[in-house]
């Protein structure tokens, strides 16, 4: 991070009460400090710290929030009550998707570590909708997954969206998690440049279909192979059926090609079933 010239660990903490985003300081990538659960501003008068969440990720450096005030922005996808895929999937293929419910959203915080105190980043305020589920093969629920890497076309991550299974697994798993590509501008990193109509990763290999929990593919590391002299070219690790690890190249086109479209801030957004 930037800002705070450390790095930053985002990750998930379990509890009875259900995930919750945590993280975690290092100044060198071996000794790491528990920074605790991060602290959310009420929304819509919601307090976000009782609701579940997950899939959070940082961008590297301070962006513009709202008001054009540099701040550290982070990706994250709070579970609100009846946003579960398996609470989804009863409802019928083609539905209205709740636009601020069901979405990944972009908050924001002073980017000043306040030295000895539990929450040393602040409370994540101007809480924000980025997107929603608008292809089939996200049709139940989209998350984050990388961390936002900035690139010549804006702020690349490669983000998962969670769809039905075509038959149950062995375990009785009825869902498909698949991956696709995001691009934000760079300037104004809550306006989508670009979203992948189809996933880029499916689960079709034997270790994605079959395992700890059954048709995953689930981004969450980037590498900018700049070693190599290929700066538009990328590793992207990912959970195989929650139970390997897995590596996918991704080539940076010199244009984006045609993509979804945004969904509209207050329009109604359709989503259709495979």
């Amino acid at each position: 991070m930037e800002p705070l010239q450390r790095y930053i660990m985002s990750y998930t903490a379990f509890s009875p009460q259900g995930p919750r985003i945590a993280l975690a300081l290092s100044e060198d990538l071996f000794h790491w400090e528990r920074l605790g659960l991060t602290t959310h501003a009420d929304w819509q008068g919601i307090e976000l710290g009782n609701v579940d969440d997950k899939d959070a990720s940082l961008f590297p450096v301070a962006i513009p929030n709202s008001s054009g005030e540099l701040e550290l922005g982070m990706l994250h996808r709070p579970l609100f009550p009846g946003t579960r895929p398996e609470e989804i999937a009863r409802h019928p293929t083609a539905r209205e998707v709740d636009l601020d419910r069901e979405s990944i959203w972009i908050s924001y915080c002073q980017p000043v570590l306040k030295s000895r105190e539990p929450d040393r980043l602040g409370r994540f305020t101007s809480h924000h909708r980025l997107a929603i589920p608008v292809s089939p093969w996200e049709r139940l629920k989209i998350g984050a997954g990388t961390p936002p890497i900035l690139t010549k076309h804006g702020w690349l991550i490669v983000y998962h969206g969670v769809s039905e299974a075509a038959g149950a697994s062995n375990d009785g798993h009825h869902l498909c998690y698949s991956a696709g590509v995001m691009v934000l501008s760079k300037q104004h990193p809550r306006v989508v440049r670009y979203r992948s109509v189809e996933p880029v990763l499916t689960p079709v290999l034997p270790q994605e279909r079959d395992g700890t929990v059954a048709n995953v593919v689930f981004p969450t590391g980037i590498d900018r192979r700049e070693d190599l002299g290929t700066p538009d070219r990328f590793d992207i690790y990912y959970g195989m059926a929650d139970n390997r690890i897995g590596m996918a190249r991704l080539d940076l086109p010199d244009r984006l090609p045609a993509g979804a479209d945004a969904d509209s801030p207050t329009a109604k957004v359709q989503v259709q079933g495979d």
